[in-house]
């Protein structure tokens, strides 16, 4: 079960720190998307949610300060998926079935990262134990 466990902080934590370095190498075609979904000072916010997800995505895969990290996770998902896929507004169909699959998805990574965040597992295999 630890060999699962390591599996799945390395899954979920690697998504979240490969997403979090695209913030920096594709910042200028993500500000423009934040742009366009009305962020205010999108650049920042695009960095700033970088660090969030970087250090979150890090420390799950580590297991050094895992809660911090999950913590980390969960202000990023809860403050950006509203935001930035909003399909109820969206008008087209397809670009509507679009955001809804990151919503979906989003949400679904906000309940991985709550049940994180609870403590109700251990970490073992982690620096930080």
């Amino acid at each position: 079960m630890n060999g699962l466990f390591l599996a799945g902080r390395i899954l979920l934590g690697g998504f979240f720190l490969i997403s979090g370095l695209k913030h920096f190498t594709q910042l200028k075609m993500m500000t423009g998307y934040a742009a366009s979904k009305k962020v205010p000072a999108p650049a920042a916010a695009i960095a700033g949610s970088g660090i969030l997800i970087v250090l979150g995505g890090a420390s799950l895969i580590l297991g050094l300060w895992p809660q911090i990290g999950a913590l980390l996770i969960v202000v990023f998902l809860v403050s950006v998926t509203p935001a930035m896929h909003n399909f109820w507004t969206v008008a087209d169909p397809q670009q509507r079935m679009g955001e809804m699959i990151n919503f979906m998805k989003n949400m679904a990574l906000l309940g991985a990262s709550l049940i994180l965040l609870s403590g109700v597992c251990g970490w073992p295999l982690s620096l930080g134990h």
